[in-house]
């Protein structure tokens, strides 16, 4: 019964994401940035509902740029979920962007992408992210670089910070979970990390039952002085705290 479910939510699932490819195509080249933005996040929030995945708002997304989101990373579901929460541009790795379907709708979303391996590239990113920031855009990383257990943090990576200090652009901290809406606990229904697939990660999240994204918005905050390695550990040092609390209460 619980395959039954799972591919029929998939059906529903793949008929969303092409209904997104027609409206990137026939409707976008019609619309403002800001009627696109609104498009983009309330598909995000039908794509979640379609997944029968609950979305937890805690704290106060921002509303307009300049800032920088810095989050914890998870799961293919991320993206997913803070879209959901309110439209910003992620800064993701460049192979998204050739990925099937998915790459259109990223593009469409103004992702900006970067090669990882590449430190010239990323200078070239923080450039391109000072621009949209000082453009009033609200810009989405993942300082881990990679998806981890949902459990503990990886180390952080504070190169694109620099654009926020460049700027002189706010940094609001997010602390994601995945949880279990019976019991509150952390559920690995969602997991994206080492050897898993796309494919198989979705497979077990189509599966799941009583499934929560819990995303947590901490408070915006400057610089105020520090470079960006010492931000980077702060900030990981917050978003900590945040998951934390976001156990308290479902």
């Amino acid at each position: 019964m619980r395959n039954f479910v799972a591919a029929f939510k998939l059906a529903k699932v793949i008929a969303h994401l092409l209904h997104g490819l027609w409206v990137v195509y026939l409707i976008f080249p019609k619309l403002t940035q800001s009627q696109k933005n609104k498009r983009i996040e309330a598909w995000a929030v039908a794509l979640l509902a379609k997944l029968a995945i609950k979305l937890i708002v805690k704290g106060k997304p921002p509303k307009t740029g300049p800032m920088l989101l810095v989050s914890n990373h998870i799961s293919w579901l991320d993206i997913l979920v803070i879209h959901a929460a309110g439209h910003c541009r992620f800064v993701s790795k460049a192979d998204i962007k050739h990925w099937p379907v998915l790459g259109t709708l990223t593009t469409a979303g103004g992702t900006l992408y970067i090669e990882r391996e590449s430190r010239r590239d990323a200078m070239r990113v923080v450039h391109h992210m000072c621009e949209a920031l000082t453009n009033g855009d609200i810009v989405a990383v993942f300082p881990e670089g990679t998806t981890g257990d949902g459990v503990t943090l990886l180390p952080f990576h504070a190169n694109l910070l620099q654009a926020a200090i460049v700027c002189n652009a706010p940094v609001q901290p997010i602390a994601l979970s995945f949880r279990d809406t019976v019991t509150g606990q952390i559920s690995q229904a969602a997991s994206f990390v080492g050897d898993e697939t796309l494919l198989g990660s979705l497979w077990n999240t189509l599966k799941s039952c009583n499934l929560a994204a819990v995303a947590t918005y901490g408070v915006p905050q400057l610089a105020n002085g520090r470079d960006r390695r010492t931000w980077a550990a702060d900030l990981s040092t917050e978003i900590a705290a945040l998951k934390s609390a976001s156990t308290t209460k479902l």
